[in-house]
């Protein structure tokens, strides 16, 4: 599953604006920084530019918390998760967009799913849209790995 963000102009009104995500100080501060760093037409992926806007929207509304304050079933940052997508059920990590990777299941952050289920908790119903406006959802089942419960805090 490789998906991509909407551009700006087919963002609308949309569930993932209205849900509250959690992102620790370190993700944070990362994400921040690969937002300034894209203004430099010398680093990333043009690709991703349109996106960035997206993203940093979600983190202006995100609850932002120390690496022992998140609870260990939120998805953060090199969090592996599973996910159930209607029957099809499958596991993926969410990481930064140099370290995307579909053929290894590394999503981007900047992917539409990547950001839907960034500080979003097991359980929780998970909407995004693909390239072309459709609207697809699915479930997080479980956090398998997420380096702050595990204590792994510098990757």
């Amino acid at each position: 599953m490789n998906p991509t963000l909407n551009t700006p102009s087919e963002h609308q009104e949309h569930p993932m604006n209205n849900r509250t995500i959690h992102v620790t100080h370190q993700d944070m501060e990362r994400l921040r920084a690969l937002i300034v760093s894209s203004g430099d037409p010398t680093i990333g992926d043009d690709r991703d530019r349109p996106y960035l806007t997206t993203l940093a929207a979600e983190l202006d509304r995100a609850v932002v918390v120390g690496p022992d304050e998140v609870p260990p079933d939120v998805v953060t940052m090199n969090s592996r998760i599973r996910l159930r997508d209607g029957r099809r059920t499958w596991t993926m990590t969410l990481v930064f967009p140099e370290k995307a990777d579909p053929e290894e299941d590394r999503i981007s952050v900047l992917a539409p799913l990547g950001a839907a289920i960034l500080g979003c908790r097991v359980g929780q119903p998970v909407t995004f849209r693909v390239p072309g406006g459709a609207e697809r959802s699915c479930d997080i089942l479980s956090v398998l790995y997420q380096p702050e419960a595990a204590g792994d805090l510098h990757l």
